[in-house]
């Protein structure tokens, strides 16, 4: 509201109310969390990289839901982060993570995937929604310090389970799920 977007959701009852859900989205804008954090029902968590906790507010708030921060150079730590998000979800608590790893500010839809992420629902048995943000750069990473009106389009693909996967999809979890954010990006593109 506060930056004048306009936010389409598209798949919203895609998202299961019964269970907590592994969201994995791609990630162009400090926006995408908050956008997810608006429409996600029930409780959620963010597993965000530790470079995060030098944003005061937004790190706050995310420490405020119990989100984990992980430092990708040890290797420890990260194995205590993931753990602690298996048991959130087995809990009821919702998280989502951005495989990417950071937010992506090149020309390219996506960065390489890290698919370790995806053994948290492998781990609790709960269902990963993938979520698709089309145009959330250009509210203000395409143009900082600006902020400027924007048409955002959100989707939410139909929850899938690691173990309905077929061996192939399991073992390359990563392509899969980026096939799904491609396709629907593509898609969704002309509604901007």
């Amino acid at each position: 509201f506060l930056a004048g977007t306009k936010i389409t959701t598209i798949g919203l009852e895609n998202i299961p109310k019964d269970t907590s859900v592994l969201y994995v989205g791609n990630h162009r804008s400090y926006f995408d969390i908050m956008l997810l954090a608006m429409h996600a029902p029930g409780p959620l968590s963010f597993l965000s990289k530790k470079e995060m906790l030098r944003y005061p507010l937004l790190c706050h708030w995310m420490k405020l839901i119990d989100s984990t921060f992980i430092d990708r150079s040890d290797i420890k730590q990260g194995l205590k982060v993931i753990l602690k998000n298996i048991e959130l979800l087995k809990e009821g608590v919702s998280v989502s993570v951005f495989p990417e790893g950071t937010r992506n500010k090149t020309d390219e839809l996506l960065l390489p995937f890290h698919d370790g992420s995806f053994k948290m629902a492998e781990k609790s048995k709960c269902p990963i929604v993938v979520v698709t943000y089309n145009n959330t750069r250009n509210i203000f990473e395409a143009h900082m310090p600006r902020v400027e009106k924007q048409h955002v389009i959100m989707e939410f693909s139909k929850p899938f389970y690691m173990a309905d996967l077929n061996p192939e999809d399991r073992r390359h979890i990563g392509k899969y799920v980026s096939n799904i954010l491609i396709e629907n990006h593509e898609k969704n593109k002309e509604l901007v």
